[in-house]
């Protein structure tokens, strides 16, 4: 069941990437990750799709395993080949998970969000600008006051 698209706002995961849109979609094993619908500007693969490419290769070991249980409870046993290439196949996997995995670790851990931000000075800024606009309100409340005493004396 499809549902409109909905903003979600992806503070940590890519630095290129401010907001992504989702679709929500009927969780079925393998698919309980959103999935991004937009790129960022290079044309690269965003955090989110990495992580659902890992999830995608996830379900894939686990067939393989449910693979390898099959040929091992066949009534007629096991075909060796079957289950080595099944073995192998869910190593390399394990092992391409493995370094996906580790290389969002980093990226996640290099990411730093507020390293160039200016939001404390934007912010000082702000609160000066209306100080100054309190003070200026006020100012021009005292001259109205010193003008209309100057015309009632």
């Amino acid at each position: 069941m499809d549902r409109a698209p909905i903003p979600v706002s992806v503070p940590a995961l890519s630095y290129h990437l401010r907001c992504s849109t989702f679709t929500s979609r009927s969780v079925r094993f393998g698919e309980g990750t959103p999935k991004a619908t937009s790129m960022d500007s290079q044309g690269q693969t965003t955090s989110l799709q990495r992580l659902q490419n890992v999830e995608k290769r996830i379900v894939k070991v686990l067939e393989l395993a449910g693979g390898v249980m099959d040929e091992l409870a066949s009534p007629i046993g096991p075909r060796k080949d079957v289950v080595q290439n099944h073995c192998l196949e869910f190593m390399q996997l394990i092992k391409d998970i493995q370094v996906a995995l580790r290389d969002e670790i980093k990226s996640a851990c290099e990411y730093r969000p507020f390293e160039k931000c200016d939001y404390g000075s934007r912010i000082a800024n702000e609160i000066c600008y209306k100080k100054v606009e309190f003070i200026m309100s006020q100012l021009d409340a005292m001259k109205q006051t010193i003008d209309e005493y100057h015309a009632a004396v």
